[in-house]
């Protein structure tokens, strides 16, 4: 179903850094977001991410804007051979945060604080209670990414569309949670570039980071590689990673 022929890259190079994030112990906080735009599409976000993906995100500061990483495919165990695919955004803060903010919470729990700002509100109080998600361990670095080319969103978007059609079709009625997860993983884990597997279609299209007339940028940085458009990230862990 991986029309390779329809997805055109160009390769060029840039210097790495090697750049990871450093990540601080859990602490509850507001963020004060920066319009109610900012709060409506953090909202959507984690609606979606809920739908496809684990229930936990992981928020990181970073002077007046907070990242906020997902995760909708990880091994579930040493044995699991699929890769880790997690997606992230950024989202606008009104002011810096006074002390650096890198918490893992339940994104049910976050939806919840939002929907009680209501109309008008923008003071997001995170939750209390933190959460642990393996998954949420190692994050991507910020810097040292090296363009790989680009492919267009239609490729990508077909992809997606037909590795589901695909999943849906190969399971029998009633099928068993092992009869699932090996479904998809054959599915989902076949590569439609080098080190890029259809799972990060199936992101970039249910987390709605694909638009028609922007072209899907790829980079990778060490075990790392990175499918982006403007309106967010998928980030794939190689096996090796």
């Amino acid at each position: 179903f991986l029309r390779m022929g329809s997805v055109r890259a160009v390769r060029c190079s840039q210097s790495r850094t090697g750049e990871t994030p450093t990540r601080l112990g859990a602490m509850a906080a507001t963020l004060p977001l920066a319009d109610a735009a900012t709060r409506d599409d953090l909202r959507i976000f984690l609606e979606r991410l809920l739908r496809v993906g684990q229930e936990d995100v992981r928020l990181v500061s970073r002077d007046a804007t907070f990242a906020v990483y997902g995760c909708t495919q990880a091994p579930r165990g040493i044995t699991d051979p699929v890769p880790v695919v997690l997606v992230m955004r950024a989202f606008e803060l009104s002011e810096a945060l006074p002390e650096h903010v890198d918490t893992t919470v339940q994104a049910r729990a976050l939806l919840d604080r939002i929907a009680r700002l209501g109309i008008i509100g923008r003071s997001l109080e995170l939750p209390d209670v933190t959460a642990l998600a393996a998954w949420s361990g190692v994050l991507p670095p910020l810097s040292g990414w090296e363009p790989a080319g680009s492919i267009d969103s239609g490729s990508i978007a077909q992809v997606a569309a037909e590795g589901i059609s695909r999943v849906a079709d190969a399971l029998p009625e009633n099928p068993g949670e092992a009869v699932v997860l090996q479904v998809r993983a054959v599915v989902w884990g076949t590569e439609i570039a080098p080190g890029l597997p259809a799972a990060a279609a199936f992101a970039a299209e249910t987390l709605g980071f694909l638009r028609d007339d922007e072209p899907v940028r790829m980079s990778r940085s060490l075990t790392w590689t990175r499918l982006s458009t403007t309106r967010g990230h998928v980030v794939v862990r190689s096996l090796l990673g």
